[in-house]
This record gives structure tokens, C-alpha cells and sequence, in this order.
């Protein structure tokens, strides 16, 4: 395969996945936006919003205020932010059009109609009651893209590209979902395991639709450390860290049998994948959380530049 086509298929997806993380932040920011008084704490969860989408910059160089108002349109559709969601769905369709032979009909589908969608979309529709059913809707396309890459792609270098895409951007969007909210959302006077802390962890776990499946794993009451557990020691829930690297670990190893090379990226991703194997929960809370968020996310990031430069180049 052409790099540039592995390299537009492992993108496409990566956009894809950022466009629904964005979506999830905003969902958790406007759930916790609506609790009483009584459990929202001192803090702004839309300056939470804004942290999680690592964006703070450039937001504050075009609002004055993280508002409800401001945060929306910037995360969704503002011309000041390159990261937006309709900019991440319009990235992917370009890099799905110049791959277009290499994806399934279905797969183009997807996009192409997720980006008329977007050329449609006014803002003012989705400031007020229409928000959660935007967000809903971005999730959907996610998950039909997901779902359609899935079932009808060819089990080659093309899918494995378009794999480690995804859970490479999926792995970021969870550690900075659990730094955030350890750091912003919880104000330094509330004591943790409090009511403001249950309901944000429970925002949190919905989050990434993890709720339901953290009461069938742990079948007691939301707790700070059991939902870090959770979200990075439990293979079995999909969107844990360790769950993600040991499927990236599989499909990068893949592609060294397809192109008969180990490298780097191989090198890598196994490191971290046994680090997270060897770690206990206790250990990784003396250590602090918010350490270990950091150094996974410079290993991501170390990976990722791995990969572009073993395979993209």
C-alpha cells in the first residue's frame, strides 16, 4: 500500500473518532450543566469542556467566557477553532475521497452523508433543546462508520491502518476524560466521594457509555478509584486503556507480518501495553493519577509519531 493511502485511511478515522469525542464532551458538560445548584460545585463545567478538547487557546483568543453559548459554537462549528466537529467531519471526507477505491461503499456513504449534513447545519438550531439530538447524531455517524469499517473491510493493511486510527484517538480522548475531570470538574473544598463528586464520575461513565457496564463489573456505587480501574486496567470494557493498546499491539503487529518489519511503533506500543498489564490500581493512586494521565499521554503521542514515521513517511 502507498503511504499516502495508509496514511489518509489512518487519519480518516482518527478525525472520525475526534469528531465523536467532541460530541461526548459536550454531552457530559451539558448534563452536569443541568444538576441543581446543590451538587454543581464552584466550577464551570464548560471551562471543563474546553480543557478536555485541549482548545483553551485558542477559545479565549475568541471568547471572553466559557458560556454554555461560547463553548458550543466554538467545539461545533466556530471558524476559530481548526478542531471543531464539522471540521473534523470535513477532514475525513477529504482524506476518504482521496482514498475513495480503498474504502467499502458503505464506509463512503458514511462520511459523504455525515458531511451534507454538516453543510446544512445552523447553529442556531442546535444552541437551544436541539443540542443533545445533535450530539446523538455525531455519535451515530461514529458508530456507523465504526460498524461499516467492521463488517465489510478486507482484513489488510487498509483495515489495520484504519484500526490503530481509531484506538490511538480513542486511548487520548480517555486519559484527558479522566485528568480532567480529576483536576477541573471536582473543586479543591469537596471532598472526594461527596455528591458532586458521584454525579461527575456518573457523567463521566456516561461519558463514554461505560455507566451500565461499570455497575455490571463492580455492582456498587461510583467510586473515583473503581471508575479509573475501570477506564484503564479492565480489558473487558472496550474503551479502557488497556483494552485499547492490546488491540493496537495486535493490529501493529499485523502489519509487521504483512510488511515482514518490526519497528519502532511495535517497540513501543508493547512497552506501554505490558506497563499497563504489570500496573496496580493502588500504585497508579500513590503514584497520582494525574502523573500517569500525563506520561501515557506523551507515550500516545510517541507512538503515534512512531507509526507516521515507520509507515506515513
Amino acid at each position: 500500500m502507498l503511504s499516502r493511502t495508509a496514511e489518509s485511511l489512518f487519519w480518516l478515522s482518527r478525525y472520525v473518532e475526534r469528531a465523536e469525542n467532541l460530541a461526548r464532551v459536550l454531552d457530559v458538560a451539558s448534563r452536569l450543566s443541568t444538576l441543581p445548584s446543590a451538587y454543581a460545585g464552584t466550577s464551570n463545567e464548560w471551562e471543563g469542556a474546553i480543557a478536555t478538547a485541549v482548545c483553551e487557546e485558542d477559545f479565549y483568543k475568541a471568547y471572553g467566557s466559557a458560556t454554555r453559548e461560547n463553548v458550543v459554537e466554538f467545539i461545533v462549528a466556530s471558524d476559530a477553532n481548526p478542531s471543531s466537529i464539522r471540521n473534523c467531519i470535513e477532514i475525513a471526507r477529504t482524506n476518504a475521497r482521496s482514498v475513495r477505491t480503498a474504502l467499502t461503499s458503505e464506509m463512503w456513504e458514511v462520511i459523504n452523508d455525515a458531511w451534507l449534513k454538516m453543510q446544512r447545519l445552523k447553529l442556531r438550531d442546535i444552541r437551544g433543546n436541539e443540542l443533545g439530538r445533535f450530539l446523538q447524531l455525531i455519535k451515530d455517524i461514529s458508530l456507523q462508520f465504526d460498524g461499516a469499517a467492521y463488517r465489510t473491510m478486507l482484513r489488510t493493511d487498509g483495515y489495520y491502518f484504519q484500526r490503530v486510527g481509531m484506538l490511538l484517538e480513542r486511548a487520548d480522548n480517555t486519559a484527558r476524560l479522566l485528568d480532567v475531570k480529576y483536576h477541573v470538574l471536582l473543586p479543591d473544598e469537596e471532598h472526594v466521594g461527596g455528591g458532586l463528586d458521584y454525579f461527575q464520575w456518573s457523567s463521566l461513565l456516561r461519558s463514554v457509555s461505560a455507566l451500565t457496564s461499570f455497575h455490571w463489573v463492580y455492582r456498587e456505587t461510583v467510586k473515583p478509584w473503581l471508575v479509573a480501574d475501570f477506564l484503564i486496567l479492565r480489558p473487558e470494557q472496550p474503551r479502557s486503556l488497556i483494552s485499547l493498546y492490546g488491540n493496537m499491539n495486535n493490529f501493529l503487529d499485523k502489519l509487521a507480518e504483512t510488511y515482514g518489519r518490526q519497528g519502532k511503533s511495535q517497540r513501543l506500543v508493547r512497552h506501554t501495553y505490558s506497563d499497563l498489564q504489570n500496573m496496580k490500581m493502588d500504585s497508579l493512586f500513590q503514584g497520582g493519577l494525574h502523573e500517569f494521565v500525563t506520561d501515557f499521554l506523551d507515550s500516545n503521542n510517541q507512538l503515534g509519531a512512531a507509526i507516521a514515521e515507520q509507515y506515513l513517511a
